[in-house]
């Protein structure tokens, strides 16, 4: 037998990703309780609904590292528009909160796992651009061709896997480039530096990290 807040959430996500209105009224009727229960866990409804994407999000930001970035980043792509065409309403709302210079504490997770990937690939000497800025470029590009499949009455995966190889393309090296340019170099022992600081002090550590940010943009 589920709890109260269970029920809550499986209520809500319920009529969140049928599209449905999302009352306190709807919910608290779905779920078989009143609404002073879901004021008492989530303290309002706008709360439920962010215990709910938060949770929906979580199940499909984690992949965990394989010792590949590039393979790990391909199927982090393609586990996001996944999970955007399987529960388009979920993903309406995950990328309609966005408010003027606020970002979203939601979907920050995302670009928290891009960037570890993209410092990984910067350790194997694959990365172009700093992971900060590889990870929100990435993200853009994978957030706006999920919106442009749910938006099409057959969704076309091979645009999907266009735009992931060129969005990579354009943030990654790879061993046919030749030899390792100034910034990859840099970018390359940043992540090596922050992974082993070997006997560097803070100060130093903070001084090299500086100079290579410099040196890798």
């Amino acid at each position: 037998m589920q709890n109260a807040r269970d029920r809550l959430l499986l209520a809500a996500a319920e009529l969140l990703d049928g599209g449905g209105t999302v009352s306190t009224r709807a919910v608290c009727e779905r779920a078989g309780v009143q609404a002073p229960t879901l004021y008492h866990h989530f303290g309002s409804k706008q709360g439920l609904i962010d215990a709910v994407l938060n949770h929906g999000f979580t199940q499909y930001t984690a992949v965990e590292s394989s010792g590949d970035p590039l393979g790990d980043l391909r199927e982090g792509w393609d586990k996001h528009v996944r999970f955007g065409l399987e529960h388009p309403s979920f993903y309406g709302l995950l990328y309609g909160r966005a408010e003027p210079g606020k970002p979203c504490a939601v979907t920050a997770p995302a670009h928290a796992a891009l960037k570890d990937r993209f410092t990984e690939a910067a350790a194997k000497g694959l990365l172009k651009v700093p992971a900060d800025d590889a990870a929100e470029q990435v993200l853009a590009a994978n957030v706006g061709v999920t919106l442009t499949l749910i938006s099409q009455p057959e969704p076309d995966f091979a645009l999907s896997e266009r735009v992931r190889d060129a969005a990579l393309a354009g943030v990654l090296t790879t061993s046919t480039d030749g030899l390792a340019t100034r910034a990859s170099a840099a970018l390359t022992l940043r992540a090596l530096v922050a992974d082993d600081p070997a006997d560097l002090t803070p100060g130093e550590r903070a001084l090299l990290g500086e100079l290579l940010d410099r040196l890798a943009r």
